[in-house]
């Protein structure tokens, strides 16, 4: 390793950097409007990083940073809800994003898209602003209207947001060739926060048109921002490539891609149909599965290949780690969302084979490193597995 480690942290510790320093919702805020929000709540008690703990291998860990929370929750109840997407239960949920910020997809007559909304931060969040700045590039590539498909009309609705017309050329799969698009933003998740740049995972479901024939499909783009005097701006577009499906898939692979009780993006779905999981990471989907309804963000591909701000290897594009972002229905992120659930969700991750599990609660016990949190993880939890 090129820099000594903390003796309490794990293999991939920063020395010096600071935790984050805890779940403060968003000033000014409008409460969740969702099933689970209690208007007027605060954090719950309790939820936030400890000072003096050690981040997550590799991730350097910022104080969070104020900022204004854009307008708009809208609640979602999937896209095309009790559709199946390869074999996987999308359900009400699968196509949402934390429960009120994210959009909501709507089934259409058969020849027309789903109609979609779109997806906002909700309290709580770290860096509102960054977030919405890499979903509103990815909505805006990804998404056109009947006659405004093709790159000139996608740099067009970019050059609109004030951003690099030479994005559009890094869009590969958010950009297909069709007659018109429509784009759910499923989750926006950090794949890694610092104080001047960032990474946001925008997951998202994608519908296309040519002629008479919709399809169904979507991608994960990892989305790279860096902060000036006027706010976040997007520099890069990284989306997800998955690999072509394995001739053969091993029994726990095919297990967790038919259960219902375990909800995948398409990216994950991809993943997992490549062959290129370990089946540490789909045994664990489904043991946990057990005990709860999980929902997946992230697995392989779509995620940083570098723990965000060094230079070490992320167990993501190795196949052995997957996000979870939403346990039963509440979102990780959501300050409404109960902190014993979250602990006891990250416990069970541990007893299911992880060595390196992250979160926005910062546990004790386990083994040296086994648990971290810190500001990237303020929104999801992290499971890793050796192999």
């Amino acid at each position: 390793m090129s820099r000594p480690r903390a003796a309490s942290a794990g293999p991939h510790a920063v020395p010096g950097v600071p935790p984050a320093r805890g779940r403060p919702a968003v000033p000014g805020a409008p409460p969740t409007q969702g099933r689970h929000a209690v208007p007027g709540a605060s954090p719950e008690p309790g939820r936030h990083a400890v000072p003096g703990a050690s981040p997550e291998p590799g991730r350097p860990a910022v104080p969070y940073a104020s900022a204004t929370l854009p307008p708009g929750r809208r609640a979602v109840l999937g896209a095309l809800a009790g559709v199946a997407l390869g074999g996987v239960a999308l359900g009400a949920a699968g196509c949402s994003g934390v429960r009120a910020p994210a959009g909501r997809a709507t089934p259409s007559p058969a020849s027309a898209l789903p109609r979609t909304t779109p997806w906002r931060p909700g309290p709580g969040e770290v860096e509102p602003a960054a977030k919405l700045r890499a979903v509103q590039v990815v909505e805006a590539i990804g998404a056109w209207p009947e006659g405004h498909g093709g790159a000139a009309a996608a740099r067009s609705r970019v050059a609109a947001l004030g951003l690099p017309t030479a994005l559009v050329g890094q869009a590969g799969p958010l950009a297909p060739a069709a007659d018109q698009a429509a784009l759910q933003v499923v989750f926006a998740q950090y794949g890694g926060i610092l104080s001047r740049s960032a990474s946001v995972l925008v997951v998202c479901r994608q519908w296309t048109r040519r002629g008479g024939e919709v399809t169904s499909g979507g991608t994960t783009v990892d989305v790279r921002l860096s902060r000036g005097a006027h706010g976040w701006t997007v520099d890069a577009l990284r989306p997800a490539h998955p690999g072509p499906p394995a001739t053969a898939l091993p029994a726990d692979t095919r297990a967790a891609l038919s259960d219902a009780r375990i909800t995948l993006p398409p990216a994950a779905v991809a993943d997992l149909r490549s062959g290129r999981v370990h089946s540490s990471v789909t045994r664990a989907m489904r043991a946990l599965a057990r005990s709860h309804r999980i929902e997946v963000s992230v697995v392989r591909s779509g995620h940083p290949l570098d723990v965000f701000g060094t230079d070490r290897p992320s167990d993501h594009p190795r196949g052995r780690a997957f996000d979870v972002w939403r346990i039963d229905g509440h979102a990780v992120v959501d300050p409404a969302t109960s902190r014993s659930l979250i602990e006891r969700f990250m416990r069970d991750a541990a007893a299911a084979g992880s060595y390196n599990v992250g979160g926005p609660v910062l546990l004790t016990g386990g083994g040296p490193g086994q648990f971290f949190s810190d500001a990237t993880h303020h929104d999801h939890v992290h499971i890793g597995f050796r192999a």
